[in-house]
């Protein structure tokens, strides 16, 4: 199975692929997809879909992975940020790739065992899955973690396994 994992941002969006084979995982491909400040804010969004869409065409992922929504005391950016996921939801929509979604707390604690981990532990407990010899930059490291989140929630009881949006 193949996991498309997404920490979606208008400016650093991190993305990783994980395959599952058996009990192992392998990354396939993962890194930024960076927007500069002097894109507009369309543009921008359009990177993100066209990337997303090349990713989901190259590997072929049987599911994608999002960060789920959570409180944001600013309204602008969570307006922003809703429009981000909408533009990687949409492009997943059209090529019939299921999208899951995930608090940040769940994410964590399926990979260290506790829901206040720091990024930083985050990114060590991807590398050490993986087999990574070091850290991914961090945006690229909560997208595989998101990627293993899901995987790992696979094996689980099928009545507890998170539904598609």
């Amino acid at each position: 199975m193949r996991v498309l994992g997404i920490d979606a941002s208008l400016r650093s969006t991190g993305f990783g692929i994980v395959a599952q084979m058996g009990s192992s995982f392998r990354s396939l491909e993962f890194g930024l997809i960076r927007n500069a400040a002097s894109r507009s804010h369309a543009q921008c969004l359009g990177a993100i879909q066209v990337k997303i869409a090349d990713l989901l065409e190259t590997h072929h992922p049987d599911a994608v992975a999002l960060e789920g929504g959570f409180y944001f005391k600013n309204a602008r950016t969570a307006l922003i940020l809703g429009e981000v996921r909408g533009a990687v939801i949409a492009a997943c929509a059209v090529r019939g790739v299921p999208v899951f979604e995930y608090a940040p707390r769940r994410v964590k604690q399926s990979l260290t065992g506790t829901g206040t981990a720091a990024k930083e532990q985050v990114g060590r407990m991807v590398a050490a899955i993986l087999g990574l010899t070091e850290p991914p930059p961090e945006d690229a490291a909560d997208a595989l973690a998101l990627a293993l989140c899901h995987l790992n929630s696979q094996t689980g009881i099928a009545a507890l396994q998170p539904k598609p949006l």
